[in-house]
């Protein structure tokens, strides 16, 4: 989402909930966990580290270093919890695209202000389930260099921690049979941190408190992904 999630009329609606969004289905969430896990076991050696940091109950945010297409994937399978990603619209096509709602998980539209993914995914925290985001935004190095400011809004408005989550070897080297894929049974590790807030305490969702919880999330993000490089050694 280019434009701030939470400015304006458009988060006014999305709040007030004026078009009653159905939130994705926390049993679908727990289908696609279980494939997830057959799926990326299956292929690769996951190695996952920390996971018990995630909170067992109520809402959660896992902020997800992206370099890979599998990184999505690959935390469903190794999450201790049923995780609702949120996903660009231009993955939600034919077959596919009812797969992953079927699985609970929430189509975004990255080039406006998606009124019915914001309240998709603030019915996921209201509701006590798990959040996945890529805040950079989309694929890139994965370093979290370049965030954007609606992980700060999501954390501050559905009142839910922050679990940084960085996705290591999935980009390392090439498969044999499949280029695109990480080699079959390659390792890759999982490595989850803290759980942290974003806001400052104050509650307040001005455009000035969001942008001062984005530089916050940034230095706890950028800290894990150092503690997890030196960690694995990658």
């Amino acid at each position: 989402m280019r434009r701030h999630p939470g400015g304006g009329a458009a988060r006014g609606r999305a709040e007030r909930g004026d078009r009653p969004v159905t939130p994705p289905s926390e049993k679908g969430a727990v289908v696609g966990r279980r494939i997830g896990i057959g799926l990326m076991y299956g292929f690769w050696r996951p190695r996952v580290l920390g996971a018990w940091r995630v909170p067992a109950s109520g809402p959660v945010i896992l902020a997800v270093n992206h370099a890979h297409n599998i990184d999505g994937p690959m935390l469903m399978g190794t999450s201790p919890r049923p995780v609702h990603f949120l996903i660009k619209k231009e993955a939600f096509v034919g077959p596919l695209g009812g797969f992953l709602k079927g699985i609970g998980q929430v189509e975004v539209d990255r080039g406006s202000t998606d009124r019915t993914a914001i309240a998709g995914a603030l019915g996921v925290l209201e509701q006590g389930g798990v959040l996945g985001i890529f805040p950079e935004g989309t694929r890139g190095e994965g370093d979290f260099a370049s965030l954007r400011s609606g992980l700060a809004y999501f954390a501050v408005r559905g009142g839910a921690p922050i679990v940084p989550v960085a996705v290591l070897g999935s980009t390392d080297r090439r498969g044999r049979l499949v280029k695109g894929l990480p080699p079959l049974r390659g390792r890759v590790d999982v490595v989850f941190g803290d759980a942290f807030e974003a806001g400052d305490g104050s509650g307040r969702r001005t455009r000035k408190a969001l942008d001062e919880a984005t530089v916050r999330i940034q230095g706890k993000l950028t800290g894990h992904l150092e503690n997890a490089r030196r960690l694995t050694g990658r």
